[in-house]
């Protein structure tokens, strides 16, 4: 499958706004999962490593991701998972359950001892425990996976004046910022709080035509709001596209919100990626059941 920009048709407006469907990219291994793990898998290989090990939390894409790209590609997927009481809940978990069906296994920390995972340390007890293995960080943010999302935008692309994605570890709008062009500026809508992601993101760029919009991370990481949930399912039963709650779906609120506040000028041209994650939707469901909240509906 291949991503492609879908059109966004707004009405009483002259702002010209695309989806680049980069979560059609694979079914598991999807959106800027696939783009930071393609070098990263092809950099593994050329070190004859054949265990891959990574980290993340209950509902995590990356995790799904890796264990996928295990089975697909050939190597053992050790998943470090934050939270020792998730243990003894795998089959109540759809992310974890997936993943343990592709075939990773899981080491369960505490909260705590998650804190130091890239501590020397901690890294030399799981090479104790597991043997050798090739590292992708938590999120799967390094320089290689900056470099596969360099590779988001195509050609087709020059036209648009804005480019808006999600930002998490910042390793997507790292690359895209690389990799746009003179007169385009990158804006990402951070899903957590703080301010430190452009300290991050400054490891890795050095155009300076990009901006971070902070004002709609809708609480916080795995965050959302019946507000939120309501404009997922608003825009699913409007353009048949699905959205996930913790990434694309804030990002896409944001920019709506901002062209009806009238902060992009006249004819401007946006294109918005999504970067999928529509796997969490089932445990962020199951979560929101829980609290007897309105649910994501994206399900014909």
């Amino acid at each position: 499958m291949e991503s492609f920009n879908q059109k966004i048709i707004l009405e009483n407006s002259n702002i010209t706004l695309y989806l680049k469907r980069e979560d059609l990219l694979h079914p598991y291994i999807s959106g800027n999962k696939y783009r930071k793990l393609k070098y990263n898998l092809a950099q593994a290989k050329h070190e004859n490593k054949t265990t891959l090990l990574t980290f993340g939390g209950a509902f995590s894409n990356h995790i799904l991701a890796v264990a996928a790209a295990g089975k697909e590609y050939g190597f053992r997927t050790i998943g470090v998972i934050r939270g020792e009481e998730l243990g003894d809940k795998i089959n109540e978990n759809p992310t974890l359950r997936q993943a343990q069906e592709f075939g990773m296994v899981f080491d369960f920390v505490s909260r705590e001892v998650y804190k130091n995972k890239y501590t020397e340390l901690f890294v030399e007890r799981l090479k104790e425990r597991f043997g050798d293995f090739y590292l992708i960080p938590e999120g799967g943010t390094n320089a290689l996976a900056v470099e596969g999302c360099k590779e988001i935008l195509t050609v087709e692309d020059e036209q648009f004046d804005y480019i808006c994605c999600a930002v998490g570890t910042g390793g997507t709008i790292s690359g895209i910022i690389n990799c746009s062009k003179t007169g385009q500026q990158v804006l990402g809508f951070p899903v957590l709080k703080g301010d430190f992601l452009r300290e991050d993101i400054c490891k890795f760029v050095s155009g300076t035509d990009w901006d971070l919009i902070p004002q709609y991370h809708f609480g916080g990481y795995g965050k959302v709001t019946k507000e939120l949930i309501l404009f997922i399912n608003e825009f699913y039963r409007k353009y048949q596209i699905p959205l996930d709650p913790v990434y694309t779906g804030k990002m896409v609120f944001g920019v709506l919100d901002l062209i009806n506040k009238d902060y992009f000028p006249e004819n401007a041209k946006i294109v918005m990626i999504h970067t999928g994650g529509l796997q969490g939707i089932a445990g962020m469901n199951k979560v929101l059941r829980q609290k007897n909240q309105i649910e994501i509906n994206i399900y014909d």
